[in-house]
């Protein structure tokens, strides 16, 4: 929307999480995902800055849904009632939702896992304490060090060589569905 005209429209189904039954402190491990510290996304840009790396980000589509089904724990089983004005919308009719969707309070862990899963397989390790940051060394699939830092769908990736950078988010996108959006000239992790 940088020409102030309205580009497209989205719709979200969202699950209405907070009228859910959880016992506290029974479900944190399964609906806990980390995000990275405030701090983590201006020492990406610091480090891109002095070492002169490329800094991209990649803005995932749909994230939820695109996540590995709910892991077996407490809050799988989730049923919801379809909206409203829904073509299968019937009084007292209930879904079992097998998918992570927006409002369900493990689909952000669902997804996390999804993530973590696919950097490894690729050689990736977290950084430290950050389990949402993955660094990779250049020399393995890629010949350049690659930085990537996800905070729930929104990634920011640190690279010192665009070719690698292209050929990375290249494999990314043809993974996941999201938007590559190039050079970041905003970033509100910061």
């Amino acid at each position: 929307m940088k020409t102030g005209k309205i580009t497209k429209f989205k719709v979200c189904l969202v699950v209405q999480g907070h009228r859910m039954n959880l016992k506290e402190g029974v479900d944190f491990e399964d609906s806990f995902a980390p995000v990275p510290h405030t701090t983590v996304g201006r020492i990406i840009m610091s480090v891109a800055a002095a070492d002169n790396l490329h800094l991209h980000s990649l803005d995932m589509a749909q994230a939820f849904i695109q996540a590995d089904r709910l892991p077996e724990g407490v809050n799988c089983r989730c049923f919801v009632t379809p909206p409203q004005g829904c073509e299968e919308y019937e009084e007292g009719v209930v879904y079992k939702c097998c998918r992570p969707l927006y409002g369900i309070p493990s689909s952000a862990r669902a997804l996390h896992v999804t993530l973590d899963k696919w950097f490894k397989e690729r050689g990736f390790k977290t950084v430290g304490f950050e389990e949402s940051v993955w660094c990779l060394p250049g020399g393995r699939q890629y010949r350049s060090l690659i930085i990537v830092s996800a905070h729930i769908d929104d990634l920011l990736i640190a690279c010192g060589d665009l070719s690698v950078m292209l050929a990375f988010k290249n494999d990314f996108l043809q993974h996941f569905d999201g938007t590559d959006e190039n050079d970041v000239e905003q970033y509100l992790g910061c």
